[in-house]
């Protein structure tokens, strides 16, 4: 007999009546994997070292954050979204003190800080489609916004005149106290910021007060935070709070306020940057509010203070600065070079040159003729480093993944 045979039939069989069965023995299929969440909402702080990955959307449910000891890491092109909400219930994502953020996204793959009424997806942006595909990019105040904090110095004061080396950042309520920055470690590092957008933001948290676009306050010089758009913030674009840190290749477009604000002696330096159409001054700077004073240095940037339409023969603003052209004060320790205002410009966009006694200016120009320079010196004089004519200074070769690029924003600059 064929015993190799008798084995083949055999197991031939069992795999015919295993399969078939019977209606008292009936087979139970495999159960289908469940497929994994696509959309993650966030309610708690992270506590713990975390990773947002790219498949994914991530979406804001409060103020988020990134608690002492804890790292955050964002993958490129990951979408984070927020919920909407105002005053103490603003959304937000917040490094404390001791938390580190590192949100690398590179210019095929961008990191998009976003609203919930945004239908961006990361199918989008993997695509290299990075522009909203249904909120225009002057809506604002739909959430908060990036908020990081450091153990740096700044200059601050109590009612009593009396140093402060910490404080509580605007925005965040003084019961918690992730909120504090500053400290005494200037090479403080909080992480890598890269290649990112924040967009539509800016809720408001109580008496005209917003939070801005992206908050450095205390942030030390081993942070790094280069490429950088905020569009439609309904406050400032950047603000600085004390702090050593730089930051490199920036466009600020359509703030609802200032697009670069500092304050408490930031002692870092702002290279190669684009500020279009602020609602605010285009740069309102101030020094210390302690008796610690640092310099800061702007550098190499062009602005864009309104854009106008002819209608009817005339020229008529329809986006742009209501505030100053540049302000600051007389104790504002300030080094600003090659730096050019694109024109035209309307009453009221002056330049504060009557409070420039700690500043240097080399290379300011303004696109208006030689004649008219004059009216847009506050006090009537052209200070020295200052003069009509120029060209756009900044180079935006590096930033055609922005919004402002994609859409035409930074045309002719």
């Amino acid at each position: 007999m064929n015993f190799r045979l008798l084995a083949m039939l055999f197991v031939v069989s069992a795999l015919f009546f295993t399969a078939c069965g019977d209606d008292d023995d009936p087979v139970t299929p495999m159960p289908e994997p469940e497929p994994e969440e696509s959309t993650i909402i966030l309610r708690e702080n992270i506590t713990s070292d975390a990773t947002w990955e790219s498949d994914k959307t991530y979406v804001l449910g409060g103020r988020i954050t990134v608690e002492s000891g804890a790292t955050l890491t964002i993958q490129p092109g990951t979408v984070i979204k927020a919920e909407a909400g105002t005053g103490a219930n603003a959304t937000a994502l917040l490094v404390a003190r001791g938390g580190t953020l590192i949100a690398e996204g590179t210019a095929d793959a961008p990191i998009i800080f976003t609203s919930i009424a945004d239908e961006i997806t990361p199918e989008q942006v993997a695509g290299g489609d990075f522009a909203s595909p249904n909120l225009d990019p002057d809506i604002n105040g739909l959430w908060g916004g990036v908020i990081v904090l450091g153990n740096a110095t700044i200059s601050a004061s109590n009612d009593n005149d009396e140093d402060l080396n910490e404080v509580q950042i605007e925005g965040i309520p003084s019961t918690d106290t992730n909120g504090l920055y500053g400290g005494n470690d200037d090479g403080d590092n909080s992480g890598v910021i890269s290649h990112i957008s924040i967009r539509h933001g800016g809720a408001n948290i109580g008496a005209g007060n917003e939070i801005n676009g992206l908050t450095l306050g205390g942030v030390g010089s081993a942070t790094t935070v280069n490429n950088v758009e905020v569009v439609a913030n309904q406050d400032d674009g950047i603000e600085w709070f004390g702090g050593t840190v730089d930051v490199t290749d920036v466009v600020v477009w359509n703030a609802g306020d200032d697009a670069i604000d500092t304050d408490q002696s930031w002692a870092g330096t702002l290279d190669n940057f684009f500020v279009v159409t602020p609602v605010g001054s285009c740069f309102e700077l101030d020094g210390p509010e302690g008796s610690y004073v640092a310099r800061q240095t702007i550098q190499n940037g062009t602005v864009v203070a309104g854009i106008f339409e002819t209608v009817d023969g005339e020229l008529e603003l329809v986006a742009g600065a209501t505030g100053l052209l540049l302000d600051t004060d007389e104790n504002t320790p300030l080094d600003m070079s090659n730096v050019h205002f694109v024109g035209p410009f309307v009453d009221g966009q002056d330049v504060t040159d009557d409070e420039l006694q700690n500043t240097t200016l080399t290379n300011i120009t303004f696109d208006v003729d030689p004649a008219n320079l004059v009216d847009l010196m506050e006090k009537g004089e052209v200070p020295a480093g200052v003069s009509a004519g120029g060209s756009p200074v900044a180079n935006k070769s590096g930033l055609g993944w922005t919004w402002a690029s994609i859409s035409g924003g930074l045309d002719g600059l």
